[in-house]
């Protein structure tokens, strides 16, 4: 550093006799805030502006730089008296200079400031220690000892300071002292630590007898545990788990105290005492919060116990698992499915009852089916549960019947719960049975499934005039359900009565209301062609026709014409009737649909002419946009749609033709664009 360090230039001083009249007091139009003024100066900040450093090279320098340091110390000191950072670095710079009495000074005048600083204290402690003065520190410890009884450190450091130093009496004095404030666990440990380094094992255990009495823990009883097993006094460390359940009780340990108990007989070969201690452990922690202690239990019945004792142990363990679960919500019949497999595969027959008649015993909290659809499978499994692995019929039966009471068919019902209840009694033999709880069903509940299962039941039985009855009644009472007409229909044609499917086709398609009619109607054209009266088919198609003019007509009866009755072209003429349908009506997609199935027939049929006409009328796809407009008439932004160009039609071709010229048009001006950029 050069001799003029630190001395800043100063300019001559001016004074004003009078102050200056102020012209105008408006604000400045550009505004400068502190932290622009504070960001530019760091900026502008470069090698040039730092001090250079000083070299000193004799006492005179040293003194002054000395006096200037101090002035400035004081000065920042006198700015900010409480800043005890700046107290240290004064000391600190003090103690640098080996004038340790300055620095002594400098520490207690900050501890007048804030006595109750830590951080200055270790600091102060360090500068005496870090300098040999042993007397010293060990005054500062005893003062911030009395002062700051609560801070551990000061403890442990003037104990571990006097351990260093062999004073292993002046040690244990100090840590008697910090004993009686009754520290937290580490410290107590720390004292045990010091008396063990120094052989001192019965200084340890009544050490550990004053901890337990202030502190008594969990982990406290286990640390002693530890202590006396490390020691191999085996009777101290098992009574020091014994005395930890007598004196904390079950409700404050947890399942690493008994785990850890349970491992320590295992290691003393006391596998009996472990094995109690697992069970008991068990028996009284909540089942959800055990999942490390059944593991632990597992592991070790797989090492020492016997098979059955292995999977007694697990079920359990599972057994608790859904326990926990259903009482939290005892409605999740998931779990219960859960539970009852698990009971099953144990094969305890009054058990897996006990756990069906608990499951069954939580009805849904309201009449709506979304609600039930679950719960009713567990009387279905357990309906089946005592026929199939039990054999006792009496008690299946009562199960499906419990059930149906329990059901409010007034407001839905389940088709499947009659059906599995009437199969049931059919594999008993009981035919009359089954056909009362059929014939109860259709009264109450008179689902499609219910006619269709007891139908199929009488034609099993080979009695048509039944089922003629069952269908009758299905069709009287859904007559706009298409599925009844089209079975009554099937059965019919089954029987070979045709007529009588015909007069039902007929009074079938004369229904006013009907939910799906195409269905009828197929019925009736599939069983004509089928019976080879394709003529009968042909008048039907035309009689459809009257009442719809759906493009899928227009194609099943070209279908007709060109399989069934072998003739292209008039399934050409009814495909063009189809299109000329379409067309008048702007039905454009339908319209390009009978295109396209036309094309697929004339390539079947193999005439190449024919295929190259219908395929010239094809159309052609052109996304387009359209406007979004929402009810309150405000525009909703676009939608891309697919618009058809028909080649037959004027407006098409014409469409066609600026269509071409436009791409014409693009692919010229790429082109120049492409030579421009080449050129360029």
């Amino acid at each position: 550093m050069d001799e003029d360090e630190g001395r800043g230039r100063r300019g001559p001083r001016t004074s004003m006799g009078k102050q200056a009249a102020v012209k105008n007091k408006t604000p400045a139009p550009i505004q400068i805030t502190a932290e622009q003024l504070l960001r530019e100066a760091v900026d502008r900040q470069g090698e040039e502006a730092r001090r250079p450093r000083q070299r000193i090279v004799d006492d005179d320098e040293l003194a002054e730089y000395r006096i200037r340091k101090r002035k400035e110390f004081e000065d920042t000191l006198r700015r900010q008296r409480h800043h005890i950072g700046s107290w240290i670095k004064y000391a600190t710079w003090e103690a640098a200079q080996k004038e340790f009495r300055r620095a002594r000074s400098v520490f207690e005048r900050a501890l007048n400031v804030e006595y109750t600083n830590v951080g200055l204290w270790v600091k102060y402690i360090e500068m005496e220690t870090k300098n040999k003065f042993i007397n010293s520190a060990r005054n500062l410890y005893d003062r911030v000892t009395n002062l700051l009884p609560r801070e551990d450190q000061f403890w442990f450091k003037y104990a571990h300071m006097e351990e260093l130093l062999g004073n292993y009496a002046g040690a244990r004095t100090i840590y008697d002292r910090w004993m009686e404030w009754n520290p937290d666990e580490k410290g107590w440990m720390l004292y045990i630590k010091f008396e063990e380094r120094c052989g001192e094992i019965e200084r340890c255990r009544r050490i550990f007898e004053n901890f337990l009495s202030n502190r008594p823990s969990e982990a406290s009883f286990l640390k002693l545990c530890k202590f006396e097993e490390k020691h191999r006094n085996y009777d101290r460390a098992r009574a020091g788990f014994e005395k930890a359940i007598e004196i904390l009780g079950d409700d404050a340990l947890g399942e690493q105290f008994y785990i850890k108990f349970a491992q320590f007989e295992h290691r003393r070969r006391e596998n009996e005492r472990a094995t109690m201690i697992y069970k008991q452990a068990l028996n009284i922690l909540p089942k959800g919060e055990s999942e490390e202690l059944y593991r632990s239990y597992v592991a070790f019945q797989k090492q020492h116990g016997a098979k059955n004792a292995i999977e007694e142990t697990i079920l359990e363990k599972r057994r608790f698992v859904y326990e926990d679960a259903i009482k939290k919500n005892p409605r999740n019949y998931d779990n219960w499915f859960d539970y009852v497999r698990l009971e099953e595969s144990a094969g305890d027959v009054e058990r897996i009852r006990e756990v069906y008649e608990r499951a069954v015993a939580n009805l849904p909290p309201a009449p709506e089916k979304r609600f039930w659809k679950r719960y009713i499978y567990l009387w279905l499994y357990y309906a089946l549960f005592e026929e199939m692995q039990t054999g006792d019929m009496e008690k299946a039966r009562q199960v499906y019947r419990k059930a149906l009471d329990l059901v409010p068919h007034q407001s839905f019902s389940f088709a499947k719960l009659w059906t599995l209840f009437a199969e049931f009694e059919v594999r008993q033999l009981n035919i009359d049975r089954a056909r009362k709880i059929y014939g109860e069903a259709i009264a109450r509940c008179g689902k499609e499934k219910i006619f269709e299962k007891y139908a199929a039941l009488e034609l099993q039985l080979g009695n048509i005039d039944r089922c003629r009855k069952i269908y009758a009644q299905f069709v009287s009472m859904q007559p706009h359900n298409p599925k009844a007409w089209t079975a009554f229909v099937e059965l019919e044609t089954a029987a070979e009565e045709h007529d009588r499917a015909r007069g039902l086709c007929e009074l079938a398609i004369r229904q006013e209301v009907m939910d799906r009619p195409e269905l009828v109607w197929k019925c009736y054209i599939d069983m004509e062609t089928t019976l080879g009266e394709l003529e009968r088919a042909r008048r039907l198609y035309e009689q459809l026709l009257e009442k719809t003019q759906h493009f899928k007509v227009y194609r099943g009866y070209s279908e007709f014409e060109y399989r069934h009755a072998g003739s292209m072209e008039k399934a050409r003429q009814v495909i063009q009737k189809g299109l000329e349908h379409c067309r008048d009506n702007q039905l454009d997609e339908e319209r390009a649909m009978l295109l396209e199935h036309w094309l697929s027939l004339e390539r079947e049929n193999g005439d190449a002419k024919m295929v190259d006409e219908v395929f010239r009328k094809q159309p052609k796809k052109v996304r387009k946009k359209r406007n979004i407009v929402a009810d309150d008439g405000t525009a909703q932004g676009y939608e891309e749609y697919i618009s058809y160009i028909f080649p037959e039609d004027d407006s098409s071709a014409a469409n066609m033709r600026i269509l071409e010229v436009a791409r014409a048009w693009k692919r010229k001006k790429a082109q120049e664009e492409a030579g421009q950029a080449a050129a360029t």
